[in-house]
Order: C-alpha cells, then sequence, then structure tokens
C-alpha cells in the first residue's frame, strides 16, 4: 500500500459519472467501512477519495476515454492496494524496516529521471498502473519498503526464491492481521495477498519498470 500533489481540476459532473457510487458497509458492526484490517477500517469514502483521485487524473489526460473506460473496477482495484500497503507496512515493522523521507525522495528522483521528468512518470504511471497523483509517493515508499524486506531477509527478487521469501513474509503478515472486506468488494485472500475480485500482481511498478517503458 499517500500523498503530494493537489487532485487535477475536473468538474463535479465528470467526475460523478466516472466514478463509481459506493455505498457503505454491509457488516453493521462496521457501518461505512470498505474493509477492516487489524480493526483499523478503510472507509468507503476513503476508497472513493482515491478513485476520484485517479478518474481526475485520467479525465485531464489527452486518453481519457481509454483510461476511464478500461478502469471499470477501479474501486476494487484501490481498495486492493490500500489493504496491501497496510500488509505490506506490517510485513516491513516485523521485519525492523522503514522508509525515511529521504530514501523515497532519492527513489523518487530516479524514477522520474528514468522516466524523463516528473510529468512524464505522473502520465506514465496514470496509465499503465492507474496510479494517481496523490499516490505517487506512497507508491515510492511501498517500493522502498518493499526492497528493505527483502535485503532484511537476504531474498534476491529477481530469483523465483527470493520472490517465494518475501511472498511468506507478506502472507504472514496478512494472516495476523484478520483482514475482513465488505462483500461488494470481494474477499480478501491470505496467500495470494490481494482481493479475489482483483486480478493484479502485488508487485509495485519500480523504477526499472519506468526505464524499461
Amino acid at each position: 500500500m499517500h500523498r503530494r500533489r493537489s487532485v487535477l481540476s475536473l468538474s463535479a459532473v465528470a467526475l460523478m459519472a466516472a466514478t463509481p457510487l459506493l455505498t457503505g458497509c454491509g457488516d453493521d458492526t462496521h457501518p461505512g467501512s470498505a474493509a477492516v484490517v487489524d480493526g483499523d477500517r478503510i472507509t468507503v469514502s476513503q476508497v472513493q477519495a482515491q478513485v476520484a483521485d485517479v478518474r481526475a487524473a485520467q479525465g485531464e489526460s489527452r486518453d481519457a476515454k481509454a483510461l476511464i473506460s478500461g478502469t471499470g473496477r477501479l474501486s476494487r482495484s484501490t481498495l486492493n492496494s490500500m489493504i496491501f500497503d497496510k500488509v505490506l507496512a506490517r510485513a516491513a515493522a516485523d521485519a525492523g524496516v522503514s522508509a525515511s523521507r529521504a530514501e523515497v525522495q532519492r527513489i523518487r528522483g530516479q524514477a522520474e529521471e528514468a522516466a524523463g521528468g516528473a510529468d512524464r512518470l505522473r502520465e506514465m504511471w496514470l496509465q499503465q498502473y492507474s496510479i494517481g497523483p496523490a499516490m505517487l509517493e506512497e507508491t515510492l515508499r511501498n517500493q522502498v519498503l518493499m526492497d528493505k524486506l527483502a535485503e532484511s531477509m537476504g531474498a534476491d527478487r529477481t530469483s523465483p526464491q527470493g520472490q517465494q521469501k518475501v511472498v511468506e513474509a507478506l502472507q504472514k503478515a496478512s494472516k495476523s492481521m484478520n483482514v475482513q472486506v465488505n462483500p461488494r468488494f470481494g474477499k480478501w485472500n491470505d496467500k495470494q495477498v490481494l482481493l479475489d475480485s482483483v486480478q493484479e500482481s502485488w508487485l509495485k511498478p519500480t523504477p526499472e519498470a519506468a526505464r524499461q517503458s
């Protein structure tokens, strides 16, 4: 699994048309929840805010129509990322590692340079990963955490064995957090470390990925 630049402007009418309508959680013990992770709520309004950030950025893109039509399940993938962020944070904490602001800024500079500039990086990640401007820095923070988690275990993420070590750490953290999800979004899968309604990898984009794009 969040902030930085202001949300790109888009008319209220366009936003309402582009953003899926979400309602409260069916679980009366957690009204308004999209999910509960280790006792902490992720609210429907928090999911909506991140979806709106992506939709606003998509609406400002020259490829707006294609981007919006290609991300019809955005609310589910957004919640998936929000839950994963918490699981990764727990796995990192369990391993005794964290991400400093300086480390995040360093990797951000590398990613922007590789992409050809800050604007190009934002557009690239919006198009390829549906990451809005408000989530860019958190995505980079997660990359630092992922790298340091792997390093703490001596795991080479370029090898299947190294990847498996990281997955096992995430699975362990996930199982300990008792993730409960509003049924409208699907069900959290501790083994896959994602929502069963989302068909995407939990791996976040990296500076290396930007170089290859």
